[in-house]
């Protein structure tokens, strides 16, 4: 190996290092409890400045650390889409947004903290528009969602948009607490990542199909 080779795995180990250091201490703390520094020194960087020099700003690194997990998530989700092409089953595209993000932290292993992270930069508004924008470029999470509209074609728009709304925040606010209580040891109400989504996907389910009251 030359010494360019050398150096490109040194910068992408170091990359890797301080990602993982970052999406820990985001997790645990919140965002903007965390500074670039902290995360230089809990990363093993003698170099204060570690972090911008590999990453930019604050927003770059979260982008970058989203982006490294969406990909994974990505891969699952499409071949779900793929296989419920032409579906006219609610569960099935519940399933298809669900388990693709159960599936990867089942693959991550315990503890993982990409659940919590991504809580806490979606509750933080300065940070929200980039877990919003990651999602709407997941063209594999689009395909599930108009999946998903299809089914329900009487549900009026206002009650969909909100039905959404509430469905995106049960599911990663539910991840993230059994996340956290695997970490921690504690008590789980389901066994496995598999279990846990199944719960999940009748939890939407219900809501997604419960009837519409009328307004006063």
């Amino acid at each position: 190996m030359n010494a360019t080779n050398r150096r490109t795995d040194r910068t992408r180990v170091t990359r890797h290092i301080i990602m993982a250091t970052a999406e820990r201490l985001y997790a645990e703390r919140g965002l903007t409890a965390v500074s670039n520094r902290q995360i230089g020194e809990a990363a093993g960087q003698g170099n204060n400045t570690a972090v911008s020099y590999h990453f930019g700003t604050k927003t770059d690194l979260i982008r970058a650390i989203t982006r490294e997990h969406g990909d994974r998530v990505e891969n699952h989700r499409a071949s779900m889409v793929a296989a419920a092409a032409g579906s006219a089953d609610v569960r099935t595209w519940i399933a298809c947004i669900v388990r693709p993000f159960t599936e990867h932290l089942n693959e991550l292993g315990t503890p993982s903290w990409f659940a919590r992270f991504t809580a806490q930069a979606n509750t933080d508004p300065a940070f929200r528009e980039i877990i919003a924008a990651e999602s709407l470029s997941s063209r594999a999470l689009v395909q599930a969602m108009d999946g998903l509209n299809a089914c329900l074609p009487a549900l009026p728009l206002e009650v969909r948009v909100e039905r959404g709304d509430m469905a995106a925040h049960l599911l990663l606010h539910a991840v993230a607490e059994r996340e956290r209580a695997l970490a921690e040891g504690a008590f789980t109400p389901r066994a496995t990542w598999n279990d846990a989504a199944s719960g999940l996907v009748d939890a939407l389910a219900g809501l997604w199909t419960a009837p519409v009251g009328r307004t006063a």
